[in-house]
């Protein structure tokens, strides 16, 4: 009788931990879904100005066709009331090959389903390189130049300030210590900042690194010398990257570290003679893997969306110049396609990474009450 009631406890409990992690599961991506519909509806609102964008495309046309009726010989020869009404209706074919007949609100439910469906359509304003007027090709010819400065860039920091941080950890009240508190307010200022100083510097006065771009014009035949030209071309923007938040981030890791070293499970440790490298290990890395694969996470989606400012000072031919220039030419289309992928890839991590505490951190129980993760 005893065996067969601890395979049925078995049975049930494992019944009950698969139903509600099933239900976390399900209302976790219901929740998440729901987030992303609203912030990207709200983005083709923004991005349309509530629909007084369609006024300023609708002035654009006219425009256009006037000015085409008028340098036009065959059109500008027409009896006024003949041309006019050509001109009308030129104008009515424009406005509907773009959807301009349609009221915005009908319209923007149109473009919220386009979005989710990641049907990204057409370019307003924006051509590839290659000619294209199509979003999607627009997005992904200028997202590896993006992922390449700054993964190369926030990769560095990230492990750079992993180590430096817990360095600091074992040297509390340091003169290095102190000085890495000290500057950490530097990190205030953003990347471009610094950016426009490492140019003078290095580029102005001592004449030794490039002024910006991502190679030299023209480039090198060579694929190996052309590695090399790119890369010396990425020296300035990743120290300028590396430099605006290397002190708040070695401070930040640092604090992590030191409160983790102060608890009595290492005390413990310490006390049972093991090493300092295995109490390191064991006992303060573990207990924060759920924060650093936290940021690792977000710092690597965060590179979809580039840096505008930053790519502007330094030249660069990446996705944050392409969606600065949608901005200033009202080019929806490519402003909520950045958005939707943004978002997807934000709510498909902010997901995974639930599961992903639970797997590094015992603690943790996806959908366990106070313990649950998120």
């Amino acid at each position: 009788m005893t065996e067969p009631s601890k395979e049925q406890d078995g049975k049930k409990t494992t019944l009950t931990t698969f139903n509600r992690v099933a239900r976390y599961t399900l209302v976790r991506l219901i929740t998440l879904f729901i987030t992303v519909v609203i912030g990207v509806y709200l983005t083709v609102l923004i991005a349309n100005m509530g629909g007084y964008v369609d006024e300023i495309r609708r002035g654009e046309i006219r425009e256009t066709i006037q000015m085409r009726m008028l340098t036009d010989p065959t059109l500008r020869n027409l009896p006024a009331d003949v041309r006019m009404k050509q001109m009308e209706e030129m104008i009515r074919l424009q406005e509907k090959y773009y959807g301009l007949d349609q009221p915005f609100v009908v319209r923007s439910v149109r473009f919220l389903k386009n979005a989710l469906t990641l049907n990204l359509g057409r370019s307003l304003q924006l051509t590839s390189d290659s000619g294209s007027r199509q979003v999607r090709l627009i997005l992904l010819e200028r997202l590896p130049a993006t992922l390449l400065l700054f993964g190369t860039a926030d990769l560095v920091l990230f492990f750079l300030s992993l180590y430096l941080g817990l360095s600091l950890s074992r040297r509390y009240g340091s003169f290095w210590d102190k000085l890495t508190v000290a500057l950490s307010p530097l990190s205030s200022a953003p990347g471009w900042f610094y950016g426009i100083f490492l140019i003078v510097l290095f580029a102005a006065v001592l004449k030794v690194l490039p002024f910006g771009g991502m190679v030299s014009i023209p480039p090198p035949d060579n694929p190996f010398l052309y590695a090399l030209d790119l890369l010396y071309h990425m020296i300035l923007p990743v120290m300028a990257i590396t430099i605006s938040s290397i002190f708040l981030s070695v401070y930040g890791n640092r604090t992590f570290f030191l409160i983790y070293s102060s608890e009595d499970y290492v005390e413990m440790a310490k006390a049972k003679g093991l090493k300092s490298r295995d109490v390191e290990r064991r006992y303060i890395l573990r207990p924060t893997l759920p924060t650093i694969i936290t940021s690792f996470a977000l710092l690597l989606i965060g590179l979809w969306t580039g840096a505008p400012i930053f790519e502007t000072v330094f030249n660069w031919p990446g996705l944050g110049r392409t969606i600065y220039r949608a901005v200033g030419l009202f080019d929806t289309p490519v402003i909520v396609a950045s958005t939707v992928i943004f978002a997807y890839l934000l709510a498909v991590t902010v997901f995974l990474l639930d599961f992903i505490y639970a797997l590094v951190d015992p603690r943790v129980k996806v959908g366990g009450g106070q313990e649950r993760a998120g």
